[in-house]
């Protein structure tokens, strides 16, 4: 039997997700209602500006007190979608403080403080749901702490950047260079005007951190996770990728150690082979592999960002939440009991893709191998070819075999100090495989 007095939501922020929130909150009323056992009832937006027309909305729900709208004490949820460290996580405590619970989008500050904020949840009774924080649309932080919750998962490895994937894409099919790509992607509405938190990958990171500590049952902070964007990514490595018949992708890539005694964290730009799933992940979208002991390879894909993807990862937490809610329960909280450290990039084993300009004379590839011979790092393959036009130059590219990254490190900087090594034309490393 559906109860009559109507759930209260809050809505804090009404952009691109918080404005399509509120319009299938208002056209799906009937079939929420029906879902949850109970209608839910929008009763505030906080926004920034109010002058701003926004259709559908009924201008009297609009404030820019959004501590007010927190602190009224008949909220039953407020969803954040205004994203960034404050007002957003005073106001979440707030509303925790007030009898609410919190449905959020923001990445940034779950990844920065999720352990202050599940403790404030948990302290007040309260359920803490983010879907939308990590892959849009795509079912990933439900599955990792409901469903995989009997299982041990080892890696999760995706692409979980929309952008930064569009870019790629796009340098790949079209032999685009990074700038041509990204303006592309800007006038397309796929990166901002100031796309610094896609492309240098402190978005991605955000949420490496927030998976690891999931999947993981361990606290990981995005200061822990390594961080590389692709503004170096050339068109000259798209196509030695080619030749080596991959394809380069920013990959988010949280692994358990072998002896289960730490995790890592890390996003930075990799190729992979062309056979990998990953690989044909085109424009915005996003793909995670979770590779778990007894459900084997998993595969969540779809768009990653947008303004109806994210808003639909939003109202299903919303749906839990108020369940919940008339079920006098909360969710899942925070589950971080095997307190594994995080391990520094140095020791992550990897494998490394090198290109190097050489003096085109004999004895340069032995000098070459010895280098890597001394640093311990074992070399898989490589290939010589001259130049034409390279005033006495050739290029020799070297696939290293897998490696503590910190030996990778010491033998590239060994090679720049040979002197027939004229430079180090692009490092990358090698994944998926």
């Amino acid at each position: 039997m559906m109860r009559t007095r109507p759930l209260k939501v809050a809505l804090l922020g009404c952009g691109v997700v918080g404005s399509e929130v509120a319009r299938i909150m208002t056209t799906h009323a009937d079939d929420l209602a029906a879902r949850i056992g109970a209608p839910v009832e929008l009763v505030g937006v906080a926004v920034r500006r109010p002058s701003k027309v926004r259709e559908g909305i009924d201008p009297a729900l609009i404030t820019t007190d959004a501590t007010a709208l927190v602190k009224r004490g008949d909220i039953d949820v407020v969803i954040e979608v205004i994203g960034g460290i404050e007002p957003a996580r005073t106001l979440i405590t707030t509303a925790f403080e007030h009898g609410a619970s919190i449905v959020s989008a923001n990445k940034a500050l779950l990844a920065e403080d999720g352990t202050a904020l599940h403790a404030a949840a948990e302290e007040h009774g309260r359920d803490l749901y983010y879907e939308a924080a990590v892959a849009g649309a795509i079912p990933l932080v439900r599955p990792l702490r409901e469903s995989l919750a009997g299982d041990k998962v080892n890696r999760v490895l995706g692409i979980v950047n929309g952008t930064t994937n569009f870019i790629l894409d796009k340098m790949d099919t079209s032999g685009a260079g990074y700038s041509e790509a990204l303006d592309e992607a800007t006038a397309l509405g796929y990166a901002e005007a100031d796309p610094t938190a896609d492309v240098e990958g402190f978005d991605a990171a955000a949420k490496a951190a927030i998976l690891a500590g999931i999947a993981f049952h361990t606290r990981v902070r995005i200061g822990e996770v390594h961080r590389e964007g692709i503004t170096e990514v050339t068109a000259a490595d798209i196509a030695s990728a080619r030749r080596m018949g991959c394809t380069v992708k920013l990959l988010a890539i949280c692994e358990r150690a072998a002896d289960g005694q730490s995790v890592t964290a890390r996003v930075h730009p990799a190729m992979i082979p062309l056979s990998h799933p990953l690989a044909s992940v085109r424009e915005a979208y996003n793909a995670v592999f979770v590779e778990a002991e007894a459900a084997g390879q998993l595969m969540f894909y779809g768009p990653g960002a947008g303004g109806s993807p994210t808003a639909s990862a939003v109202l299903g937490d919303l749906v839990a939440v108020c369940r919940n809610k008339l079920n006098g329960a909360t969710g899942p909280g925070e589950s971080a009991y095997t307190r594994l450290p995080v391990s520094p990039m140095g020791e992550v084993v990897t494998r490394y893709h090198i290109s190097l300009d050489v003096a085109d004379k004999p004895g340069v590839l032995a000098q070459v191998a010895t280098v890597f011979a001394e640093q311990g790092v074992s070399i898989d393959t490589v290939r010589q070819q001259g130049r034409q036009d390279s005033n006495g130059e050739a290029s020799l590219v070297v696939v290293t075999h897998r490696a503590p990254d910190a030996a990778l490190s010491a033998t590239v900087e060994a090679l720049r100090k040979l002197d027939t090594v004229r430079g180090v034309a692009s490092i990358m490393r090698v994944e998926g495989e």
